[in-house]
Parts: C-alpha cells; sequence; structure tokens
C-alpha cells in the first residue's frame, strides 16, 4: 500500500471548488445508526432472546432511546463515562446504544476484576453512571468504597441470575429506563472522532490502559464483521464471547447492521451451549478456544442434535488440527481471527482458500497456524522491523512486530500520552507480537515479544512449542513460558491440562515434542495442572512465569 499524500501534493483542483461538505453530503459514521434503520425496516423482528424473553427490534430501539433519554436528564452529555458492570444480558446491549445516544462513553467493565482494578478503573475513567448487575454487588460493594468517584449507581435485576446479590444504588434499571422517553431525539456524534466506548487492557504487568474507540472505528468493524463472517440477513449469533471484552468484538452493534438476534447466554456452560444452539437455530458465535473444549469435552447428556452448521470465529492461538477437525465433525465452521483490544477486537482473519482443503494435513495444518490476512476495513497489517520499521521480507522466516494502521485502530490510551507515543512510533501501532510473513503474504504470530524464550542464544517460540504439545491426543491445553537456567539463560517449561480422565508421564509428552521440534526447543520441565486463565478464555502466562522462576 503507497503512503497518505502529504499536504503539498494536496493543491486546489477544479474537484476542490464548491463541492463541500454539508449535512446532505456528509454524515459521521456511528454504529447507532444501524439499529434505527434495523427498528425501522425490521421492526417486529426478534432482537433478543434471553430465557423466555423475546423483544423486538422495534422495542430494544424503545428501550434504547429510553434509556439515553433519562441519562440525558441527569446531565449525561458528550464525554461523560458511564461504567457497566454486567453479565452477557439484554441490558448489555442496551446500553451499547443508549449510553453513546447521549454522547457518553461507555466503560464495560471485566467482570472478573476485583475491587482494587474495579475502583481503579472507575476513578481512571471518572465514571459518573455505574449500572451494575446484582451478582456483582460482593466485588462492586468494595470497589465503590475504594473509589474516590461517587458514581449514580443502578441496579440491574435479571431474572435469569438465582443466586445472591443486593441491590447498591439508588434506582433499579427498569424504573430508571420509565422514566425515559420512547422516542427519546438522540443526536448523531458530531464528529465520528468523538469517543464511544472505553476498554481497559488486562493489566498484568502493572494498572490497566484505557483503549479510547471512536465511532468511525466502531462503525467500520461491524462491517468488517458482516463481511469477514458471512453474517448474511438475519443471523442468529449466540453470546460466548464476553460483552465487555472490546465491546463483544463490536458483535454488540454489528447485529444491527444486517437485523440479527441476539442470543444472551449468562453463563457459559456445556448444557446451556448446547442448548441454545439446538432450540433458536444459532448460526454464528464467537469465542476463545476454551468454548471450542466446552463443546468437544460435553457430556452425552449435555449434547443436543444441531439444526444446521454453525459458524465459529475465534481469536487467540491457533487452534491445534486435531481441534479444528474434532469441530468440524461436530456440526462447526472455524474461522481464525487476530486482533487485540487496541484494534477494536478482531482485525486480521486467515482467509482460506478452498484449494487448500487438497493439500496434505500437514501443509494444511500449517496454512490454519497462520494468522493471515487484514479486514477489508483495515488499512495496513505487516511485519516490520521495530527498529528501522522496514518490512521483513516474505520468507517465512524473518521476525519482525506485526503492526497495523487504519481507521481500526484505537484513539489511544486515556491519560496515558507516553503509552499513546509509543505504540504509535513510526506511524504504525505496534502490537507486541512477533511474526514472520510468509512468500503469499499471509502473517504467522510466533509469540510476544516478551513471551520469547532465549536458550543458549537461540530464539525459542512459545507457540511452536505450545503447538505440538496441543497435538498429543491426551493435552486439553498447554502454556510454555521461560524458566531461568544457569547454564543456557532460560530453558522451556510446559504447563500441561489433560483432557478429562487421561494420565500421561512428562516423559512422553516431552519424547512426543522430540518428533516434531528440533532438541534445543524441548520442554525440559513440565508441570500437570489446570492452567489459569481470564475470563476471556485468555492463558495468564505471567502467572505462570512466576511460578517457573520460583521451580
Amino acid at each position: 500500500m503507497t503512503a497518505s499524500a502529504t499536504p503539498a501534493d494536496r493543491a486546489a483542483t477544479i474537484y476542490d471548488r464548491d463541492l463541500d461538505k454539508n449535512p446532505a453530503n456528509y454524515q459521521p459514521l456511528t454504529p447507532l445508526s444501524y439499529l434505527d434503520r434495523a427498528a425501522r425496516v425490521f421492526p417486529d423482528r426478534v432482537a433478543v432472546i434471553h430465557g423466555p424473553l423475546r423483544r423486538s427490534y422495534a422495542e430494544l430501539y424503545a428501550r434504547c432511546r429510553r434509556l439515553a433519554s433519562a441519562l440525558a436528564a441527569r446531565g449525561l452529555g458528550r464525554g461523560d463515562t458511564v461504567a457497566v458492570m454486567l453479565a452477557n444480558t439484554p441490558e448489555m446491549i442496551e446500553c451499547h446504544y443508549g449510553v453513546p445516544m447521549t454522547g457518553a462513553v461507555l466503560n464495560t467493565l471485566n467482570t472478573r476484576l476485583d475491587a482494587a482494578g474495579l475502583a481503579f478503573c472507575l476513578d481512571h475513567g471518572e465514571a459518573k453512571v455505574l449500572i451494575t448487575d446484582r451478582e456483582f454487588s460482593k466485588v462492586v460493594g468494595p470497589a465503590l468504597a475504594r473509589a474516590g468517584v461517587k458514581p449514580l449507581v443502578i441496579d440491574v435485576d435479571d431474572p435469569e441470575y438465582a443466586g445472591a446479590g443486593e441491590a447498591l444504588g439508588e434506582t433499579g434499571y427498569e424504573d430508571f429506563l420509565a422514566a425515559g422517553d420512547p422516542a427519546h431525539e438522540w443526536a448523531m456524534p458530531g464528529d465520528e472522532w468523538d469517543a464511544i466506548s472505553l476498554n481497559y487492557t488486562s493489566g498484568t504487568t502493572g494498572d490497566p490502559k484505557g483503549v479510547v474507540y471512536h465511532h468511525r472505528g466502531a462503525a467500520l468493524l461491524c462491517l468488517g464483521n458482516v463481511i469477514t463472517g458471512g453474517l448474511g440477513q438475519h443471523p442468529v449469533y449466540l453470546w460466548t464471547l464476553p460483552m465487555f471484552h472490546c465491546n463483544g468484538w463490536c458483535f454488540a452493534w454489528t447485529l444491527s447492521v444486517v437485523a440479527g438476534t441476539h442470543v444472551c447466554l449468562r453463563q457459559v456452560r456445556a448444557g446451556p451451549l448446547y442448548a441454545a444452539l439446538a432450540e433458536h437455530g444459532v448460526t454464528h458465535l464467537c469465542g476463545a478456544p476454551i468454548v471450542m473444549q466446552l463443546l468437544l469435552n460435553a457430556s452425552d447428556a449435555e449434547r443436543r442434535p444441531l439444526p444446521r452448521r454453525v459458524a465459529f470465529m475465534t481469536a487467540a492461538a491457533p487452534p491445534p488440527q486435531a481441534v479444528l477437525a474434532a469441530m468440524g465433525e461436530a456440526g462447526f465452521d472455524v474461522t481464525h481471527l487476530y486482533g487485540l483490544t487496541e484494534t477494536y477486537g478482531p482485525a486480521v482473519v486467515n482467509a482460506w482458500h478452498g484449494a487448500w482443503d487438497a493439500l496434505p494435513e500437514d501443509e494444511r495444518a500449517a496454512k490454519m497456524a497462520r494468522q493471515g490476512v487484514r479486514y477489508p476495513v483495515l488499512e495496513g497489517f505487516d511485519v516490520r522491523d521495530p527498529e528501522t520499521m522496514d518490512s521483513v521480507p516474505a520468507d517465512g522466516e524473518t521476525m519482525g512486530e506485526a503492526m497495523f494502521r487504519g481507521n481500526v485502530v484505537m484513539r489511544g490510551y486515556l491519560k496515558n500520552p507516553s503509552a499513546t507515543r509509543a505504540a504509535f512510533k513510526g506511524g504504525w501501532f505496534r502490537s507486541g507480537d512477533l511474526g514472520v510473513k510468509h512468500p503469499d503474504g499471509y502473517i504467522q504470530l510466533k509469540d510476544r515479544s516478551k513471551d520469547i524464550i532465549i536458550s543458549g542464544g537461540e530464539n525459542i517460540s512459545s507457540i511452536e512449542v505450545e503447538d505440538a504439545l496441543f497435538r498429543h491426543p491426551d493435552v486439553a491445553a498447554a502454556a510454555v513460558v521461560a524458566k531461568p537456567d544457569a547454564k543456557w539463560g532460560e530453558t522451556p517449561v510446559a504447563f500441561v491440562e489433560l483432557k478429562p480422565g487421561a494420565v500421561v508421564e512428562a516423559d512422553a509428552l516431552i519424547a512426543w515434542c522430540r518428533d516434531h521440534l528440533a532438541a534445543y526447543k524441548l520442554p525440559r520441565h513440565i508441570v500437570f495442572e489446570e492452567l489459569p486463565k481470564t475470563s476471556t478464555g485468555k492463558v495468564q502466562k505471567f502467572l505462570l512465569r512466576e511460578r517457573a522462576k520460583a521451580m
């Protein structure tokens, strides 16, 4: 892709005279307009399913406008932060529209955070309102006590939640909505660059960073999801991906583009998963590899026949060939995506070529292991030398840093200019992921820069070692980190989670890896245990690195 034109290249031409922007030919991009259209064109279409609840697009739109009206009546407007601590429920969908309809910014909080982490997010984002589900009262209460801000607290009492929890605020969500106007005349953003949401990174090495999305990026990634995911008209989408994570990869807004149905799922368990898939005719879902394991390891009592094949979009590490094959046999077509919180979720896809189906299994697996190419709505994705910023050769061997450029890259980190400058140094967003570029332009990640293991001066990709372990039929999950070593500097140590009922000796696993890896890449130690994971299913390698250092 060529560089953008410089101001010197933009001398006035005949096309710059009397052809100005005006309200008739220029409107700011925003995903809010997608809901407006869906409600007008398909008012009776089912928009939301939650337990016995069914809501049409007309009803969803009216409730979102009520929320916007009620927030505006409390003085909320452009640039104010509304934090939400919610499960994958209808209220979470409504907040994705009702909050930015006021010009305010939606901050979806990670429901796995502790009180200190939540208090940090509330203070750093300067939350004016907190909408919280009573399930989380035991952690939200102490967080509010620790926080310096004192937001208006609104309680959600989801009838699908039967557990304990108490109200913390001055009003309930339904009462708050009742005071709003269902015909509220909400305003488009004055500028598509206006912030629409705030998402905090995991903060595994210090305080989390607040990633700011704009209306333009959110609107464009929705279109990218529709194209890449092949959503078609009226898809039925099952919420297994947390909506707090990158705003559910922007699918909370995406479904309105095609008037799709949101099937809410409060808890991701095998039985409810299969029940929802079977009963609602689900066409699409997204999730981390752990969701695949739930589906594949379900008991016979939990499984239900699927009425159709289901598109499954997954991110994180590429699924092993055995897992992909098992998913295919179970009725799921898996698409491998890649992205970060800073890119609105997935912005790269392993776009599959039909001719690859005829390749030998090992060659087909090698193609599947690649992260791939940019979404249609991402302008640039490359592997570059982080020092010189030169694009690395497309030889499948030369390592560099995966970098992004385009309209679906964040505005920056809230109140953290130094981190923003570092992330954008050189005119590209630096992901921190290391990878190679193949001759056909497809990019394959090899590791996070902090996860590369340097043993005896040689670089070892933890992903490569993990992939070898994953190929073993009894391995459910594996994570490889560096263990300090007096002789070699670092050596690989593998933490392995076995499938239920499986028994494998460490020596046998190392012998297995010897058939797939060079000798210096073999794990020197194997620890069998359940891997610590984040709420989005990612393995918490920082905890494993600490354990390896203590070994």
